[in-house]
């Protein structure tokens, strides 16, 4: 079975796409609750020629079912998984989640907030 990955923000362009996995991917549009969004600088010149933007999306867990955040859930390989690892910044780590629809995905959410309370 193929991984699954929750984008939010920058991995949802055309451009990122390409220039991260070498293809544009095909997705579903989803939600993950309990999370509200939020932005964060970004220093890396790679991530910002990518993306073209020096301030990208980031996700703060709230817990609260009335917080969230809609975006779309990419079917990816286990070496693109590797290139999106690659392309994320030290800010964001990846966490296993369940969406709106029941799918388990990864996401990136904010490496600063201790979530090892969260269950995916």
């Amino acid at each position: 079975m193929m991984p699954k990955l929750f984008s939010y923000g920058t991995l949802q362009q055309e451009n990122v796409q390409l220039a991260t996995f070498g293809r544009t991917l095909a997705g579903q549009r989803d939600q993950l609750a309990g999370y509200v969004q939020t932005e964060i600088a970004i220093s890396d010149p790679e991530v910002v020629a990518a993306s073209g933007k020096t301030h990208h999306p980031i996700l703060v867990f709230t817990g609260l079912p009335t917080d969230h955040v809609s975006g779309t859930v990419f079917d990816i390989t286990d070496a693109e998984l590797a290139q999106a690892d690659e392309y994320e910044v030290d800010d964001y780590q990846r966490i296993a989640v369940t969406m709106a629809s029941g799918t388990q995905a990864w996401v990136y959410v904010d490496a600063r907030q201790d979530i090892s309370h969260e269950v995916a």
